[in-house]
């Protein structure tokens, strides 16, 4: 008796599965949002990725924003600084995750003299005691942070990387675990203190999983949070090594945990989380962040959605296309436009400063759509004003849309 036909899933209907996987199939809460809707918006994505531009919003604000709307920013910093219900780690990139994952990082954690990079392994290598000097530190004195260290900062300009000894040093027993961070300042400063001083007592005791088991935790909540996906889908949403996802899949497909699955037009074999939602229709408008887990993997937004995007802040401003910090907008199922955002906060404006429509949109809908989400999202940051520049195909229409209306009093 031969194997069982694959079921083919037409893309319109992945791609939909794809977007409620990710907290796109749902009305935004019409009642104000608190801890529970964010502590189930983190735990459905698994992991937020973290970076420290700030010409909008930090970024790991603005997927909560896309999904719930409004909320207070404040609320998730306590899931994160107080409740520590979301620890960070080196997940996809630096991120936001549930405490409940830590344990299955635990092997990178182990690994980290291969898993990190140069300049933080560097300092074990040549300064092991200055290394565990400074965890006994932590361990007597309680939290730091880098800048309380007396180190001079290397002189390397334009260097993202350009951290003093004592950083890396913190930096290297972060990615082992030996620290965590506790907060994180107004300036977006980490402090670090010991992680079993930090996680929840039932995460820090827990005992480590071995490697395939964390594996295939990983990998199951990775489908979980794509809903359809490929095997590089699927590792990459944790940076796994291939020999482990690909074994990770088997094992979960044996147990019925994923479904081979044919998706038209992708072109590479796919997995399905058997319990995905299959909506029929998407009622989506967001605005997404540049590292949104819907929209991180490229490959993956050009697959599902037929979007080139490609982010632009290390292009040099003559060459950028799009603009410096270009948000996707999502309207329906489809990503529609994107717009260059700046929140000017010394004059109180949200500044548009391109806006760009995808090929066969309907600018007047899309402006009218957009100004609707850009109104929202000025509000969001308490500031009062919508402007539009001129540059791009779609700004006349949303200039148009947005009226010079004032957002918020």
């Amino acid at each position: 008796m031969g194997a069982p036909e694959l079921e083919r899933l037409p893309a319109a209907l992945a791609r939909r599965i794809a977007l409620a996987a990710q907290g796109f199939g749902e009305p935004r809460p019409s009642v104000a949002v608190g801890t529970r809707q964010l502590r189930r918006v983190a735990e459905r994505l698994g992991v937020v990725q973290i970076d420290s531009v700030n010409v909008l919003s930090r970024s790991h604000y603005l997927p909560f924003f896309s999904r719930l709307g409004p909320y207070p920013r404040a609320a998730l910093d306590a899931l994160s600084n107080r409740r520590h219900d979301l620890v960070e780690y080196w997940a996809h990139e630096a991120s936001f995750l549930p405490a409940r994952l830590h344990p299955h990082l635990r092997w990178r954690m182990d690994a980290a003299d291969r898993e990190a990079w140069g300049s933080i392994v560097r300092v074990q290598r040549e300064r092991p005691e200055y290394v565990a000097a400074l965890l006994q530190r932590v361990r007597e004195e309680g939290p730091i942070r880098a800048a309380q260290l007396d180190e001079a900062r290397p002189n390397r300009p334009g260097s993202m990387w350009n951290w003093h000894a004592g950083k890396a040093a913190l930096e290297y027993l972060f990615f082992t675990g030996a620290l965590t961070a506790r907060a994180r300042t107004a300036q977006f400063e980490r402090v670090y203190d010991l992680t079993e001083r930090v996680l929840p007592a039932a995460v820090a005791q827990a005992p480590t999983p071995d490697r395939p088991e964390a594996m295939r935790e990983l990998v199951r909540t990775a489908a979980r949070a794509l809903g359809v996906a490929t095997e590089r889908d699927l590792r990459d949403y944790f940076r796994l090594a291939p020999g482990d996802a690909r074994t990770a899949i088997a094992e979960l497909a044996e147990a019925g945990e994923l479904q081979p699955v044919e998706v038209v037009g992708w072109g590479a074999p796919a997995w399905l989380d058997p319990a995905a939602r299959r909506p029929r229709r998407i009622r989506a408008r967001a605005l997404l962040s540049p590292f949104d887990s819907l929209v991180w993997e490229r490959p993956r937004v050009e697959r599902i959605f037929g979007f080139r995007y490609r982010l632009e802040i290390y292009t040099p401003a003559v060459k950028r296309v799009h603009g410096y910090y270009v948000l996707p907008f999502l309207l329906g199922d489809q990503l529609v436009a994107r717009v260059d955002l700046k929140a000017d906060r010394q004059s109180g404006v949200l500044r548009v400063q391109a806006a760009h429509a995808e090929p066969g949109s309907d600018h007047a809908l899309v402006g009218d759509a957009l100004a609707d989400e850009l109104r929202l999202m000025a509000d969001w940051l308490e500031l009062d004003d919508v402007v539009v520049g001129e540059r791009g195909d779609l700004a006349r229409a949303l200039a148009h849309a947005v009226g010079g209306v004032r957002v918020a009093g």
